[in-house]
């Protein structure tokens, strides 16, 4: 069954938050992902109730005539402005706020160190202290809290020792703990109370040695030492420092086998055992010294105790009963209980726990881990350091918050430090007098269920003062209350009518109720809303509801189908510059309904003919007839968006330049005709070109123009026709003309380059001379060096001198 696929494929649409579009039948169907579109209208609001909790910005009309022929019920939600703009009176819109009243709002205490003195609960630190807040879904309500730390605020201090054997050494220290911490805490605040407690571990195996003589000493060789216990309350809190030393020196060691110790079971009972440890509506400091690790939830199973930690108090004459019937507490649960009774926890460990309880730290707001000495006699400065520490930082915290609200904070801190998110809940380095502001902002997504008033509250985390803001919700319409149940406007009773509309008694449907839900998709019914007995129900873009077409909405709040078979809409008429009638109209039943001075099918064509207007007040230069805005040019040869341009038309410069020089100078091809054929236009003589017009000076087009004369002179002019169509030439009455060569320069320069020219050519011959002797003599210089001679006699040679000898000469 076709239409039985159709509202089985639009629900699942609506599911999934796509558009169904479809073609011109059924049988095809394109779905398209949108992104989220208008909450209003995608609240599908069926009375003005479901309206306002869509959204902050969701209103409902009321005007019982403000449906269109073809639209549901759902279309009176929409946002104000659309709303508005389809015809609804503001008046006619329910569109209620939410509001906020201060309760109680009692200043911040401004007191001094000695001043009078006040009872704990008198000291204000934080303002306001009671709010109401009236919740509209989807609007926050915010509201400005301040806090200031107040001087001299009473302190109530819990010292929790471990005293298993490993602490014996720092036993003796903290015996006259009492006193001096007294006098160092008289120095911050003149009301001090200070308690002491102890702890060793649980009393069954294997954490102690269950033997008779084990229970009754569990150290060994001589020692002496106490019964082993869980956890004991020693003295109640009290400002008697004499009497803290007394009691603590009455304390002795006890024993036990394992390393970690049950830490946990003694600050469980010190959280929650309010009365019987003396805690005041005060600073309350829990300090806990220990040397070793911690026993934590599920660690009691190795002594057969699996009951986890009821979180209550179990001491009986001080002493903590049930450590051999409840498991040890979990970290979560110590930080509950910690928090809910304004506890803030200094951690004083040996160095060699550090790590550890770092870690712990981390997990406990409102907590501090110092370094204890081996003996603990740095235990005063310790807590001094980590009290200074956490007082000087201020955490916020909410209580549990009814379903669909969230609570967002932004702090305002020392030096003007702005934080948002998880920071914004905290400021640091706060000293006594400064103050600091948060801003709260409350929101609330829908109503509750049922519609009734709760209540948080936040608080300083370690401090005892909180703010308690009561919510009210917003779940209906002020109309609502003068609603008319059973009316007749709801087809004999069938729903009651308020807010402008009928809202159907269970088991009926229709814009009156009319219909009966089992009725709804008969054949006769779905007759009636098909156009013209056409296939198509409600044109394929509505619901047939009690026989009457329930138009489709989009996502576009601003495109809507109408018409008695939803053949219409406002979103399918002709476009022009991608916008719908062109910006100009507005489109109904997919025709444009042009605003004034705008006609054509897409409302692009504008009947003001400013657009046409030529600076010279002629409508298209008088070339041509305005249509649409624009200039239809007659000529053809004109164009531009006023008919002032001629591409293909002789120059202006060249068409007046002989007449021009002829009338301001006397010469050119024109001199001889000059009064016959150039008096057409009015000449007015400038002194230089600066004085002739500008373009911007005149209400007029303005041509600048220049021309050259046969003996290379350049003259200036301008040419314009003006608003009485006078042609107007101003010229400059004088010619630029180049001036001549000076000679003499020339030939001083031709003979000069002459000269150097020769004395150039000689200098690179001599250059080139002496270059090729000292090649030809480095030559001969090597060929001498070279040569081999020969000491032979020449044939031919006959000496000149020649010996003669006397026969008769005789040596003797």
């Amino acid at each position: 069954n076709k239409r039985v696929d159709f509202h089985l494929w639009r629900q699942l649409c609506t599911l999934q938050g796509l558009q169904r579009t479809t073609a011109q039948s059924d049988s095809s169907f394109l779905f398209v992902f949108h992104p989220e579109g208008n909450e209003c209208i995608n609240a599908n609001a069926r009375f003005c109730g479901e309206c306002i909790q869509a959204g902050a910005n969701c209103g409902w009309c009321k005007d019982p005539d403000f449906l269109k022929q073809g639209e549901t019920v759902s279309t009176r939600c929409d946002e104000l402005p659309s709303l508005i703009k389809r015809g609804c009176q503001e008046a006619m819109i329910e569109n209620p706020r939410g509001q906020q009243r201060v309760l109680k709002n009692k200043p911040v205490t401004n007191r001094k160190k000695g001043a009078e003195e006040l009872r704990p609960e008198d000291i204000t630190q934080i303002q306001p202290q009671k709010l109401s807040l009236t919740l509209r879904s989807g609007e926050p309500q915010s509201f400005k809290l301040k806090f200031k730390r107040a001087e001299d605020y009473p302190i109530d201090l819990y010292y929790l020792m471990d005293l298993s054997y490993s602490m014996k050494d720092d036993l003796e220290n903290v015996k006259n703990l009492g006193t001096s911490l007294m006098l160092e805490m008289s120095k911050i605040t003149s009301d001090f109370r200070i308690g002491f407690g102890s702890f060793v571990e649980k009393t069954v195996m294997p954490y102690i040695s269950t033997t008779p003589a084990k229970l009754l000493n569990p150290c060994t060789g001589d020692q002496n030492c106490t019964s082993p216990f869980s956890y004991k309350n020693v003295l109640k809190l009290t400002n008697d420092g004499k009497k803290f030393n007394t009691l603590v020196g009455q304390q002795h060691i006890s024993g036990n086998l394992d390393s970690p110790e049950g830490g946990f079971d003694a600050i469980m009972q010190v959280a929650v055992c309010g009365d019987q440890i003396g805690w005041r509506n005060v600073t309350r400091l829990l300090v806990f010294s220990t040397d070793a690790g911690f026993h934590f939830a599920g660690d009691g199973k190795l002594g057969g105790i699996v009951l986890p930690n009821d979180g209550k108090c179990h001491l009986e004459n001080n002493v903590y009963t049930m450590s051999h019937y409840y498991d040890y507490p979990s970290i979560a649960h110590l930080v509950q209980k910690l928090s809910d009774n304004n506890i803030q926890t200094i951690f004083a460990v040996t160095e060699e726990f550090q790590p550890v309880y770092q870690e712990l730290k981390n997990l406990i707001p409102k907590s501090a881990v110092g370094t204890l000495s081996a003996n603990s006699s740095n235990v005063i400065n310790l807590i001094i350091d980590a009290y200074n520490s956490l007082s000087s930082e201020v955490i916020l915290e909410n209580s549990k918050l009814p379903e669909g609200v969230t609570i967002a904070y932004t702090s305002r801190c020392k030096n003007g430090v702005i934080s948002e998110g998880e920071n914004g809940r905290k400021c640091s380095n706060i000293s006594i007098g400064d103050e600091v502001y948060f801003t709260i902002s409350v929101t609330s997504k829908g109503c509750p269920k049922p519609n009734k008033p709760e209540t948080i509250k936040i608080k300083p985390l370690g401090f005892t003062e909180e703010v308690e803001i009561t919510l009210h919700f917003i779940c209906e319409c002020e109309c609502h209350k003068e609603g008319v149940q059973n009316s007749q406007l709801c087809h004999y009773g069938n729903g009651t009518y308020e807010c402008g509309a009928c809202k159907c008694n269970e088991g009926r449907v229709g814009r009156q109720c009319e219909c009966s839900s089992n009725d709804v998709a008969t054949e006769d019914m779905d007759r009636t809303c098909r156009k013209d007995n056409g296939t198509d129900i409600c044109s394929n873009n509505g619901d047939c509801v009690c026989g009457t077409c329930e138009c489709k909405k989009r996502d576009n709040p601003e495109e809507r189908y109408s018409g008695k078979y939803c053949e219409c809409d406002n979103f399918n008429c002709d476009r022009s510059g991608n916008k719908l009638c062109g910006g100009h109209g507005r489109c109904e039943c997919r025709v444009c309904i042009c605003d004034p001075n705008w006609t054509g099918s897409a409302c692009d064509c504008s009947l003001d003919n400013s657009m046409c207007m030529a600076s010279n007040k002629q409508i298209c230069n008088g070339r041509g007839i305005c249509e649409c805005g624009t200039c239809k040019c007659t000529d053809p040869k004109f164009q531009g968006p006023t008919c002032e341009t001629c591409p293909t038309c002789p120059g202006v410069c060249t068409e007046h330049k002989e007449c021009v020089q002829c009338r301001a100078f006397d010469t050119g091809e024109m001199k001889e005709k000059c009064e016959q054929q150039c008096g057409y236009f009015k000449m007015i003589k400038v002194k230089d070109r600066d004085k002739l017009p500008q373009p911007n000076d005149a209400s007029y087009p303005v041509v600048h123009c220049k021309g050259r004369d046969a003996n290379d002179c350049w003259f200036y002019y301008t040419y314009a026709v003006n608003n009485d169509t006078e042609k107007v030439v101003h010229v400059v009455d004088m010619l630029d003309c180049p001036a001549g060569p000076d000679i003499i320069p020339i030939v001083a320069g031709v003979v000069a380059g002459i000269v150097l020219i020769g004395l150039a050519l000689l200098l690179i011959w001599k250059l080139l001379m002496i270059i090729h002797d000292r090649r030809e003599f480095a030559k001969f210089e090597k060929e001498k060096m070279n040569a081999k001679w020969d000491t032979g006699e020449n044939p031919i040679y006959k000496s000149a001198v020649t010996t003669v000898v006397n026969p008769k000469y005789e040596e003797k």
